[in-house]
């Protein structure tokens, strides 16, 4: 696998290589565009100088100018004539003038940078033979400084991208491997930053589903569990007991429970569902809710009075919120005392229809209302399906409700329990 640090790598060593590449092509232009033409009028103007000196003050005029110009400018500057001879030192530099037409040089002969100016009647050249040191290359140090920092900045850039991205990979990689609680701890606010908070997100809401499916699996194993070994015990008596009639009604009552279980399953598993849409409708509140009391009361388990105040329409997938408003309407019934009053209001604010199913029950302890919507939870672990139901109403409700992109709470009322679900209209 290619890595990407090598890749970085070679980015980073294509820039620089671009960067010196340019750098030259721009330093060579305007060298050649405004340093040298400076370089050349000084040069002119030190022979014309010098030209002067000698005319008015002879060869040791020119001598003290040409000391003055090699300490002003380093040394080897020199007078020379038409013929190449040194006008101070009468030594032949004729080896270092450029050919004719050329009437001025600038550049390295036998190790010495050379520039040579001759003046424009031709009887005299400025010739300056110095050390190795180029005056074209004046900004050699700028460009070794500019390149050193586009090493640093790219090198910064390159760790910037790669290190959060190994941290990124090192995440994965423990989440893929069952460390659900793995997440990345970045607060950049870049591509990167975006890509671990989606991450992140992902992360969470798998580790909720593999957490669900892990404690539904357990909590349908311990419901199917008690219903089953008393299938097993009843099926056992049968073959014994004189009254077959008592043991069969027993093994139909625990099939009963294993297929309302199932039933319910099935149900939570629909309203979980996200494969599809919602098939949203326009839907009368106070009518589904009738409908509710209506299918609710075909088998009452007591006689409760029901008081319905409703006016509202909303948008909603009608079938999935009436099982929703059942579900708790049943609850609410299941805990109300014989003739006790059930109270279902409805009020919208601010774009929010709020369903409200009050009971007269004995209510819930405070640490338990978050958990009357989890599935197979009940504050009564000890009863059975005659009185407490499955456990699974509440929670199906809550995933229809949130389906809907609503919420759903529970509040103790003093007397009795309120749930309240709040709706997007």
């Amino acid at each position: 696998m290619r890595s990407l640090s090598l890749g970085v790598a070679l980015v980073l060593l294509g820039t620089l290589s671009l960067t010196l590449l340019t750098f030259g092509l721009i330093s060579d232009y305007m060298d050649r565009k405004y340093v040298v033409p400076v370089f050349e009028a000084m040069d002119q103007m030190q022979l014309e100088t010098a030209r002067a000196a000698l005319v008015n003050g002879g060869r040791p005029a020119v001598t003290a100018y040409m000391a003055e110009l090699d300490r002003k400018f380093g040394p080897g500057h020199s007078l020379v004539d038409a013929r190449g001879v040194d006008i101070v030192s009468g030594q032949s530099l004729a080896s270092i003038l450029p050919p004719p037409p050329d009437d001025r040089s600038r550049g390295f002969i036998q190790g010495r940078f050379v520039v040579t100016q001759k003046a424009a009647d031709g009887r005299y050249w400025l010739v300056v033979a110095g050390p190795q040191k180029d005056r074209e290359r004046l900004f050699t140090p700028y460009a070794l400084v500019a390149i050193g920092m586009t090493a640093l900045l790219s090198l910064a850039a390159a760790l910037g991208i790669v290190l959060p991205i190994r941290r990124l990979t090192n995440a994965v990689r423990r989440f893929g491997r069952g460390d659900l609680a793995s997440r990345t701890r970045f607060r950049r606010l870049d591509e990167i930053g975006t890509l671990s908070r989606s991450f992140n997100e992902m992360a969470d809401r798998i580790e909720r589903l593999v957490t669900g499916e892990r404690r539904l699996l357990q909590d349908i194993s311990h419901e199917l569990r008690s219903p089953l070994t008393r299938l097993k015990f009843a099926i056992k008596l049968a073959r014994t007991a004189p009254d077959r009639n008592t043991a069969l009604d027993r093994v139909e009552r625990d099939v009963d429970r294993i297929s309302a279980l199932t039933a319910e399953l099935i149900e939570m598993v629909q309203a979980e569902g996200e494969a599809r849409s919602l098939q949203l409708e326009r839907a009368d509140l106070g009518q589904m809710v009738q409908e509710v009391i209506e299918d609710c009361n075909s088998e009452p388990p007591r006689d409760v009075r029901l008081d319905v105040r409703l006016d509202r329409q909303i948008f909603c997938e009608r079938e999935l919120l009436r099982r929703a408003l059942e579900n708790v309407l049943r609850n609410a019934i299941r805990h109300s005392p014989d003739r006790g009053e059930i109270d279902i209001t409805a009020k919208q604010l601010s774009g929010i229809t709020t369903i409200s199913i009050r009971d007269c029950g004995p209510g819930v302890p405070v640490e338990d209302l978050d958990r009357i919507f989890a599935p197979f939870y009940r504050v009564d672990e000890a009863r059975d399906a005659a009185s407490g139901g499955i456990g699974l109403g509440l929670a199906i409700a809550r995933s229809a409700v949130h389906r809907h992109g609503g919420t759903i709470s529970a509040h103790n009322a003093n007397p009795g329990l309120r749930v309240e679900i709040a709706l997007p209209v």
